[in-house]
Order: structure tokens, then sequence, then C-alpha cells
């Protein structure tokens, strides 16, 4: 018998932008001391303490966007780009799921997730190949994935209301919601290795802090 999942609004406790020359907020990600975001022709970075935009890589960016410690990797056009952070090149490109609307990415024990929104899927994908090994399913758009202390999130967006979902990682099932207020959108999803989630506000040009509830 299925568990009831948890369900609380959505706690934000700080805004970002809208950002300079930015009409949409795609993917987002977290280096441990500055967000990224996805921003179509550019991945740009932000400092979450003061908000001031910093380093940008010249990189095809519309969809999700993931950073393993040493590299990004950054969906658009049908591939996912593996980029050197520190110096913006392209050192491999790996095939996005076939037939897959590839939206949200991570990487987390050594793997690539992905966010497959018109499929309702989250794809768990070989970091080097980009071969599908499992897939999760979701019963709602799939927009953003993260990871943090093996807890499998995602957001989702579905009749203009947008949500953050804990999910079980073996079977899907929900296990907790935070619901974002009406009209709030969310993009693309990162947490903070704590108690922060990063969420790309979509075409407001906004990313948001959200807080990660306590254990």
């Amino acid at each position: 018998m299925a568990r009831k999942s948890e369900e609380a609004p959505a706690e934000i406790v700080r805004e970002y932008g809208p950002f300079p020359d930015t009409k949409h907020v795609h993917g987002v990600s977290y280096d441990g001391e500055r967000v990224w975001f996805a921003a179509g022709e550019r991945l740009q970075s932000f400092d979450p303490g003061s908000g001031e935009q910093g380093r940008a890589l010249a990189v095809p960016a519309s969809a999700g966007t993931a950073y393993d410690g040493r590299y990004f990797y950054q969906i658009a056009d049908g591939m996912i780009r593996k980029v050197e952070a520190a110096t913006g090149e392209v050192v491999a490109t790996l095939p996005a799921p076939k037939d897959a609307s590839a939206s949200g990415l991570t990487w987390a024990e050594g793997f690539l997730w992905l966010g497959d929104y018109g499929g309702r899927k989250i794809h768990q994908l070989d970091a080097k190949t980009g071969k599908v090994l499992r897939v999760i399913e979701s019963t709602r758009f799939v927009t953003g994935v993260t990871f943090v202390d093996s807890e499998l999130w995602h957001a989702t967006l579905e009749d203009g209301q947008s949500d953050l979902r804990r999910l079980d990682p073996e079977t899907g099932e929900v296990l907790e919601r935070l619901v974002m207020p009406e009209g709030v959108a969310i993009s693309g999803l990162e947490s903070d290795g704590a108690d922060l989630f990063y969420a790309g506000g979509g075409s407001s040009g906004k990313v948001r802090a959200v807080r990660r509830p306590k254990r």
C-alpha cells in the first residue's frame, strides 16, 4: 500500500534577478560557491551571497545543467555537452535519450539524471556514454531534478502549478511535496548540498532559493 506523501507550502527565502540579457532561465547548477544557470547562448554564474553575476561560458544552454566537480554537462540541440568548467572547452558530447523532451539534469552518485518533461520521466544515464540505465516514472511534467543526501527531488510544472517532489529513487513513489505559490513556475533545479534548493524561474528571468525541509 502506497504511503501518503507529506505536503507543505514551499518556503522561498530569496529571489535573484531578473538578470541582464536573460530572457529565460533553463537549467540550474551549483559548483559549491556559485550558482550557474542556462541562459540560451551561455552558461551564466552568480554569487548567491551578493546576487552579482560572475563568469559566463559561451556554450549552447537551452535546458538542464549539471556539475560533477570538474565538468559541466549542458543540454542543448538534442545532446549533452561535457564542458571543462575552468576553460569552457567542450571536451565530449553525449546523446540525450531518444524521443525524450530533455529538461532538467543533475550529476549524483556517479551518474547523470535527466528529466524528461513531456514523458513525465527521470532517466538515469551512464555519464560517459549517455546510455539509459534506468527510468523512473513521474505523474507530472518534469522540469528539474537534483539529489541531496541520497534524496531524489524533481520539479514539476503542469496546469500553471509547480511543486518540488521527493521521490523514492527505487520505486518512484512520491514521499513529499513542496507546493510553489500560484503563478510561480520552476524550470531548472539544483541543491546546494545543504538546506537550499535553487529553482530556475523560466521566463521570469529569476532564480529562487527554496528552503529544504529539515529532517
